[in-house]
């Protein structure tokens, strides 16, 4: 199943600035926000360059099948698709549900093509496999208005990634340092927030009771000078 639709956001999701990188960084790269296992990160995939001078139409990024969903996010002048594939073997998610489909690949299509020099930065929500000590490789093929770049290349064991002429993103998931699952930060928000509108509660209903105890107090002490 093919999912497209036109990218809203805003356009300082996408930078553009004229860096001049040296040919070492003119790679496409990718960046979680964490590499923790089964937890949720955002991968920031950026390219700052052209196929040897010829502008960028479209980055199609392909998605390990150990992820089970890609949430990726939306720009102004960008179209995104996500694209279902057939998994080679079912996964099972951390809810225990089974799954024979995942997103397979999403694919970023510029609608002006991007001017070699010019950096395009793309993110995409996943969660980490549990499986710390995997390498997870994103090869990313980028398409140009003259020919085409296929960032597929992974390392062999003791090789130097550096020496690739087109290295995949790729990066090693690690332990988790905290419970099952790290929360993404909208989950970990509405647990902060749930936690003050409770504590807030707590806090009316002790004054409240208060409140009630003083009076009585009152009450008594008015009643005994009386006496």
């Amino acid at each position: 199943m093919n999912v497209r639709r036109p990218l809203l956001a805003s356009a300082a999701g996408l930078v553009l600035l004229g860096l001049g990188l040296p040919p070492a960084s003119a790679h496409v790269t990718v960046a979680p926000s964490t590499t923790e296992a089964g937890a949720y990160t955002v991968l920031t995939f950026a390219a700052s360059h052209g196929c040897d001078g010829s502008p960028t139409t479209s980055f199609t990024i392909s998605i390990p099948e150990t992820i089970a969903d890609a949430k990726p996010t939306v720009y102004d002048g960008w179209d995104v698709e996500k694209i279902e594939e057939e998994l080679s073997e079912p996964i099972t998610t951390a809810d225990g549900v089974t799954l024979t489909k995942h997103v397979g690949k999403v694919v970023y299509t510029a609608r002006t093509p991007l001017e070699d020099g010019y950096r395009a930065a793309f993110e995409i929500q996943v969660q980490n496999p549990d499986t710390p000590g995997e390498t997870l490789a994103f090869p990313t093929l980028q398409t140009c208005l003259e020919g085409a770049t296929d960032w597929a290349e992974l390392a062999a064991e003791g090789q130097d990634p550096h020496d690739l002429e087109a290295p995949a993103p790729t990066y090693t998931v690690t332990e988790a340092s905290g419970g099952h699952g790290a929360e993404t930060g909208e989950t970990s928000a509405a647990v902060e927030a749930g936690s003050s509108s409770a504590l807030g509660w707590v806090g009316a209903l002790l004054g409240l009771v208060g409140a009630v105890l003083g009076a009585v107090a009152f009450q008594r002490t008015r009643s005994t000078a009386r006496s």
